[in-house]
């Protein structure tokens, strides 16, 4: 197998950033109380600003193909590449724009690129290092010489009071469950994209993929964050598909995003114990890592991280640690890639820095990390 290397990157974040008190214009008012819970949300998790491909009226020229196809032409452009030396696309996203047919074949018509080799990745935060193994192993392999792997999100659209109103879900006093609501003021909008070529960019800065790990505990956990099913009587989970009509199950709330909070504690130390696992491997090295780039959903899950990750002994110190969630907003697939971007942008990057990215998924715990190194000039 040959190395492959990360050699340009991009984004795209739809609008102005929307700051914390112009939210509730964008993503709609349902209630004071439901309001307070927001700001409360909002305290946890940290974010002052975030992008939203929705207006204030509902209304949106956006669909999740398209912030994914506006990035790779972003990316494409930002490389000088001919398009037509790449031959594969991978795409990842927790909710595409249609049931049928997958995501990659809608960014593939909004990306302009020519007849090409496709996987749609589907899960929830993780599905971006889904694609980014996937690209990577096609370039490796030798299959192709280049690659693009791109995440993309449109959380918004979910977000609408219409989503809510009229469902069994809507409590008395004009609020919903927490693991509703919870996600409402957390999620936000936008896509990212890599390049993955079979040598690093002759000038400038690229990324050897040393290694990807990615591992599922679906045997261990039920799911935690849902969208499409919603629970029966008896509290099991009965998919969207299997209730009398989608009308019924839009009443039962079976298409609003969930998050079991209590559920995604639980998850930390398993998603540890993966760090702890490739330290004793020798893929990860606490000490020599110069940039860790850990997706979290909240100020308040990093702190508990850090926590943990002292008490093992296997601590990256923070001053290392490169977030920008605070200022993006949680960004779910599109989180990591957005992340690897504002980096390599940033001008801290040198030669030879080992980067190890964190990606867990709260969807039915999964946990990915990957580990890289700063290549300069085609080094």
């Amino acid at each position: 197998m040959q190395p492959a290397y990360v050699t340009a990157t991009a984004q795209c974040l739809p609008g102005r950033p929307i700051a914390n008190d112009e939210m509730a214009d964008y993503i709609g008012r349902l209630s004071p109380e439901a309001e307070r819970f927001g700001r409360l949300t909002l305290r946890q998790n940290g974010i002052r600003h975030r992008h939203y491909a929705i207006r204030p009226n509902g209304t949106s020229d956006w669909t999740v193909a398209k912030l994914a196809g506006n990035a790779v032409r972003a990316l494409i452009d930002d490389a000088g590449l001919d398009k037509s030396r790449i031959g594969f696309l991978a795409t990842a996203t927790t909710q595409n724009d249609m049931l049928v047919p997958g995501l990659a074949s809608g960014v593939h018509a909004e990306s302009g690129l020519p007849p090409m080799e496709l996987a749609s990745l589907q899960s929830v935060c993780a599905s971006s290092m889904m694609a980014l193994k996937s690209a990577a192993l096609q370039v490796a392999a030798g299959e192709h010489r280049a690659a693009i792997a791109v995440g993309a999100e449109f959380s918004s659209r979910y977000f609408r009071p219409g989503h809510y109103l009229g469902t069994d879900t809507m409590q008395a006093d004009g609020t919903l469950p927490g693991d509703a609501e919870f996600l409402r003021w957390t999620l936000s909008d936008g896509a990212a994209g890599l390049l993955i070529e079979d040598h690093p960019a002759p000038r400038g800065l690229s990324l050897r993929i040393d290694w990807i790990s990615l591992r599922s505990f679906a045997d261990r956990f039920q799911p935690c964050m849902t969208g499409g099913a919603a629970r029966g009587a008896d509290g099991a989970l009965l998919p969207w598909s299997l209730h009398d009509s989608a009308g019924e199950a839009a009443r039962a709330g079976a298409f609003q995003l969930r998050q079991d909070v209590e559920a995604l504690h639980r998850m930390l130390p398993v998603w540890m114990g993966e760090f702890m696992r490739l330290v004793d491997e020798g893929r990860i090295d606490p000490g020599a890592t110069d940039w860790f780039l850990c997706h979290y959903s909240a100020h308040s899950l990093r702190e508990e991280m850090v926590t943990l990750a002292t008490r093992a002994g296997c601590m990256i110190p923070e001053d290392r640690w490169f977030a920008n969630i605070y200022d993006k907003g949680n960004v779910g697939a599109a989180a990591i890639f957005l992340m690897i971007d504002d980096l390599m942008r940033s001008g801290r990057l040198r030669g030879g820095q080992k980067i190890v990215c964190a990606v867990p998924e709260s969807g039915q715990c999964i946990m990915a990390y990957a580990g890289m190194t700063v290549m300069e000039d085609g080094q």
